[in-house]
Order: structure tokens, then C-alpha cells, then sequence
């Protein structure tokens, strides 16, 4: 699964699962983007250690949400690197709360990110992906969007919202070979899982069939195998990578 010569843009990529996406696709030979909107400091960090196993990276700050930086993003991608063969949407947003106290704003930003940064970067690089000869669109999604959760309205709303945006992409690049697919996360161990409550952590594994969580490793091998030469033949499909777990 060799990605030399393909530019990977990645969002949400200073930390988490993004990092853990951004540094396998650089490990795989990608020139890689790690985009961020807040952790500049975060960002350069995974820049170094990309650089410092002898790939390419460069960091390039962006709200996704506002469509003026992301096309200040592409202007900056395309001076450095030039056309972007992959764009693996990630980056997301949660602000949880039942749904009867959740107010207009906490729904529209989530929306805003999850949904309308989707947008708004899946556009901005859209022509440089369909004129790939290896183009792949990847959009994260999440268990989430697939079985719902509890004070998870907005986020769940979006996650889901994804299915039909890959699905309907898929088959508008068909006729020029580039793919749009989808991988929905279970829960995986990064420092948001952390901050959940053991009781509701141990609640969660009594679901997972594979009785643990995710490691970043799990889903950015995925990641590495969709934005490949061999999954050229798979588009338009939903990769639930989640243990095991129904939906």
C-alpha cells in the first residue's frame, strides 16, 4: 500500500485519530497535510516527528468551518505541494447534551463543522481529487452515526449525514475513477475516551464483541488501505470498524 507521489490533505490531524491518520499516510510514502484550527503547536509537533522518520509534511491552519480559510488551506497546499490526490475529512466536533436542553447554537455548530466543513473542504479540493489518476475522497463517520447515542443529537445527526454525502459522491466521480468511501470508528482510546467515566467506559466494552477499544493504529490502517491503489475497485461503501459491534 505505497503512496508515493500522492499529496494527502488530512483535517483535524494535530491530535487523535486525525495524527495517528496523518502519520501512517506520511509513514506510506503521502505527502501529508496536518490541518488544524486552534493547536498550532500540536500540528508543528506532528510535522517533526513526521519529518524526523523521513517523510514530508506541512501544517496549514484552517477552521473548515469558514469557507475562507479553507480556501486559504488550498492556496497554501497547492504552493507547497501542488494538486491533492486524497482528502480524509476528520475533523469533528461534540458539544452533548440531551436533546431537550440543547439550544439552536449547540445544534448549528456542530452542524456548521461536522457537515458544513465537509463541505466546504470536499469542494474546495473536489477538482483536484476528480482529476487525480489515484483520487480518494475519505469522510470519517462513527458508530455514532450508525446506532445513535444518548445526548448525542447533533453529532449523531452529522455522522449519519455522512452516509448519504459519500454515497451520492461516490457515484459522481465514478466516471473518472476516483472513489468516495466512508469508515465509521467504534470508540477507540484516545484522550476524549479518557474523559468519559469509567462506569460508562466499562458500559460501552460490554457492547464491543471484541471486548476492547479501538487504537488509532485500527482505524488509520483502514484509512491507509482505502486511500490506496487497492481499494481502487471499492466505492460508495461504509467501512464500520467497531469491534464487532451491531447496527
Amino acid at each position: 500500500m505505497n503512496l508515493d507521489g500522492q499529496t494527502c490533505v488530512v483535517t483535524g490531524s494535530s491530535r487523535g485519530i486525525g495524527r495517528g491518520i496523518a502519520k501512517d499516510l506520511a509513514a506510506h510514502g503521502g505527502d501529508v497535510v496536518v490541518n488544524y484550527r486552534s493547536s498550532e503547536d500540536e500540528a508543528r509537533a506532528v510535522v517533526e516527528e513526521i519529518e524526523d522518520d523521513g517523510g514530508t509534511a506541512m501544517a496549514a491552519q484552517a477552521d473548515i468551518s469558514e469557507q475562507d480559510d479553507v480556501e486559504s488551506m488550498v492556496a497554501a497546499v497547492h504552493d507547497t505541494f501542488g494538486s491533492v490526490d486524497v482528502l480524509v475529512n476528520n475533523a469533528g466536533v461534540t458539544i452533548d447534551k440531551k436533546f431537550e436542553n440543547m439550544t439552536r447554537d449547540d445544534w448549528e455548530t456542530v452542524i456548521d463543522v461536522n457537515l458544513g466543513g465537509v463541505f466546504n473542504c470536499t469542494n474546495a479540493f473536489y477538482e483536484d481529487i476528480e482529476q487525480s489518476e489515484t483520487g480518494r475522497l475519505i469522510n470519517i463517520s462513527s458508530v455514532v452515526g450508525q446506532q445513535g447515542n444518548y445526548g448525542q443529537a447533533n453529532y449523531a445527526t452529522t455522522k449519519s449525514g455522512l452516509f448519504g454525502f459519500t454515497r451520492t459522491l461516490a457515484l459522481e466521480l465514478a466516471d473518472t475513477g476516483s472513489t468516495a468511501n466512508c469508515i465509521a470508528p467504534g470508540f477507540v482510546a484516545t484522550d476524549m475516551l479518557e474523559e468519559v467515566p469509567e462506569r460508562v467506559q466499562e458500559k460501552i466494552l460490554r457492547e464491543i464483541p471484541l471486548n476492547r477499544f479501538a487504537t488509532v493504529e485500527d482505524i488509520s490502517g483502514i484509512v491507509r488501505f482505502v486511500a490506496s491503489e487497492e481499494s481502487s475497485y471499492m466505492t460508495g461503501q461504509v467501512l464500520g470498524v467497531n469491534g464487532g459491534m451491531e447496527w
